[in-house]
This record gives C-alpha cells, sequence and structure tokens, in this order.
C-alpha cells in the first residue's frame, strides 16, 4: 500500500485532521468526542497563544488517497529554554492498527525536530499539561471523562514497536462520596476549628460572577506550585483569562473551593460535574441541540471531574488539604454526586496519592508519556 504524509495548509485539510478521530474511533464505546468548537479555537494561532511561543507542524497520513492518521509536532520553546532542554513532542496521534502508518507518522515528526536541532522526542504531550496527554495504558472498560484521552489499546504497541519507552505515567483515581466524613478527616477539622489563632478563610461559590475576582489570583498560585510538574509552562494573564474563558460556562461555582489568609490565596480547587453523557449525545457539536444536551447532563451528572488544584507549600501538611476535601465532599453530597475522579496524577506525586488514598480512591486508568533518543 502506498502511504505518503503531508502536512496540514488548508481549512479543508484542518478540517481532515479535525474530524478523523471521529470515524477511527466511530465503534469506541468508551470514546469521548471533543467539543469541535474548542477544537477550531485550540489549532487557531490567532485564538491559542501558545502558537506565538512554540514551532508546530500537522501531518496527515494518506493510503490510497484516503486520510488513515493524523499527528501533531511540537516545540515548546519556553518550556525548553525554561528547562535547558531540546526536546520535541508529539500529540493528538490517531491511526487505525496500521504499523506502517504509525511508523510513517511518528517518522514525519521525529525528522522535523531533528531538523530543528531537537535531540528528544516525548509524547504524547501537547503545549503543556493542560492538553490532552499520555496515551491509556489500563482501565479501557471504564468510560472517558472530559479533558481525558481515549486510545485503542493497539496504540500503545504501535507506539513501541517505534523504540518509544515509558517516560512517566499518570494515575486516574475514583473516589465514592461516603456517606457519613472519613473519622481522619473529622478529627483534623476539630482540631483545626478549635485553634484560638485560626487564620484560614474558606470561599465558597454560588454564582459564576463570584468566581471571577479569584481567577488570576488562583492560576498565579497555580504558576508557583506547579512549576516542578512534568510539562507545565507558566501561564500569563492573557491566557489565564482564555482558561477561565473556556471552562467558566460549564463549571458548577459550588464545585470551586477557595482558602485565602488575609487577602493571599493560598490553596484551591476546581472540580466540575462530569459532562461526558451529554457531550457524547451532542456528538462534540454545541448546536443546533448540543448545548442542550451538555446542559442537561451538567444538571444530572452523578459524577465531579476535579480539573486543577493546589496549596502553597508554606501550608501545606497542616490541614488545608484537609479543609479542600471536607469542603467539596460536603459540596458533592448536598448535590447528590456520588463519585469524584481525580483527573491526572503523576505517579510520583506522593502527597496527592496520599490524600487520594486517605478517602479509599481507585486507581481505574493509567496513562503513560513516552520518550525516545532521536
Amino acid at each position: 500500500m502506498n502511504i505518503t504524509i503531508q502536512p496540514v495548509k488548508t481549512k479543508s485539510e484542518l478540517r481532515k485532521f479535525i474530524y478523523l478521530p471521529a470515524k477511527i474511533h466511530k465503534d469506541h464505546e468508551t470514546w469521548l468526542p471533543p467539543i469541535y468548537m474548542d477544537e477550531w479555537a485550540f489549532f487557531n494561532p490567532e485564538k491559542n497563544k501558545s502558537f506565538s511561543y512554540s514551532d508546530t507542524i500537522l501531518y496527515l497520513a494518506y493510503k490510497n488517497k484516503e486520510v488513515v492518521g493524523r499527528i501533531m509536532g511540537i516545540i515548546n520553546n519556553r518550556y525548553n529554554a525554561i528547562h535547558n532542554e531540546k526536546f520535541g513532542r508529539f500529540i493528538f496521534m490517531e491511526c487505525y492498527d496500521d504499523q506502517e502508518v504509525a511508523h510513517a507518522l511518528i517518522t514525519a515528526v521525529e525528522d522535523w525536530a531533528r531538523e530543528k536541532g531537537m535531540i528528544k522526542m516525548v509524547g504524547p504531550l501537547g503545549f503543556s499539561d493542560k492538553d490532552p496527554q499520555g496515551f491509556q495504558i489500563s482501565g479501557f472498560e471504564y468510560q472517558t471523562s472530559v479533558v481525558m484521552v481515549a486510545n485503542f489499546e493497539y496504540m500503545v504497541r504501535l507506539i513501541e514497536k517505534e523504540g518509544y519507552t515509558k517516560k512517566i505515567d499518570l494515575h486516574d483515581y475514583l473516589i465514592s462520596v461516603p456517606e457519613e466524613l472519613p473519622k481522619l478527616y473529622k478529627r483534623v477539622y476539630d482540631r483545626i476549628s478549635n485553634k484560638t489563632d485560626f487564620q484560614y478563610e474558606m470561599i465558597e461559590f454560588a454564582t459564576k460572577k463570584e468566581l471571577k475576582k479569584y481567577i488570576v489570583p488562583a492560576l498565579q498560585l497555580m504558576n508557583e506550585i506547579y512549576a516542578p510538574i512534568y510539562g507545565f509552562v507558566p501561564l500569563t494573564e492573557k491566557e489565564m483569562h482564555d482558561l477561565a474563558g473556556r471552562y467558566i460556562p460549564i463549571l458548577d461555582p459550588h464545585f470551586v473551593k477557595v482558602i485565602q489568609v488575609g487577602e493571599k490565596v493560598v490553596a484551591f480547587v476546581v472540580g466540575m460535574p462530569d459532562i461526558s453523557a451529554g457531550i457524547k449525545k451532542s456528538k462534540g457539536h454545541l448546536f443546533p441541540f448540543g448545548l442542550i444536551h451538555i446542559m442537561r447532563s451538567m444538571k444530572r451528572s452523578k459524577g465531579i471531574v476535579l480539573l486543577l488544584g493546589g496549596i502553597k507549600p508554606e501550608y501545606r501538611n497542616n490541614g488545608v488539604d484537609v479543609l479542600l476535601g471536607i469542603k467539596m465532599l460536603e459540596s458533592a453530597a448536598k448535590r447528590g454526586i456520588e463519585t469524584i475522579e481525580s483527573h491526572l496524577v503523576m505517579e510520583i506525586n506522593k502527597p496527592m496519592i496520599g490524600e487520594v488514598e486517605k478517602v479509599d480512591g481507585k486507581l481505574i486508568k493509567k496513562f503513560r508519556i513516552f520518550q525516545k533518543d532521536l
């Protein structure tokens, strides 16, 4: 079979790139389509400022003139400069179970990165850890939730045959909302609450409007505490507002918690209702009726997905984590929420894993970022 790899140059080719996964995954029961309006914005350099500090390439694979695969290459110059690296990245790799196509796709991106002076490829990894990352390596029986990837098991075999090995694994946990708070949480909460010099102020929200003044302070804190996380790139203030604009429409303010000391935000957690059922029913299209399906699933959802969270280092290990956990569990119980999904936790993030284990979190999925020397 004749396989050709071509860079995406036209809007028509970009459309093929964006919609190819729907064809590949048409019989994939646990796959979740993207929200296509977000996809078009993501691949638009005028709307996605990450393009301004990155070199990128999009490739399509053709076999007998039919599109059978895609891949994106990224060189995040800002991240490489901060970490003194010469790494290229691949992301959005999709193809059928065909080693020749996988080889052609990954080779094209490797050659592109090598020509630009890169010495290693890592991926799947986007502009930052806020983009989809990793190939799923376990837990294929579970439904994909929003902001996570879903690939067929064969993708792991295909990439490993191209010489890629493990860089790091990411874990996804499922926590059942208990009828009563764990005893450990109760003890810590009572101890903190009885302190005469209690200095923490828990901020909870009833409306999205109330969230706005805390967006930049919370994301500035995220910039500080996420710096050591693999793949993370600090956000500019413009990017903070762009990120907020993307997610605020689908956030429930009751599942956002902020702790401050004086006027300073020292901890926060952001969760959102699992809207995967609505996205699936809408097939990724907001109009004409997709938005109705998504909003309806938001109200009916029995699950929460955690998106972001963190605690300023000097305030860790003194009960702040418990305060956040208790308030999130209380809000979940009031709404009839049955489960909380942790989103992706790096296998080396022992403090976070410890918090999840305190509430009997169950490891349900693993995702892997791969690497290869060029």
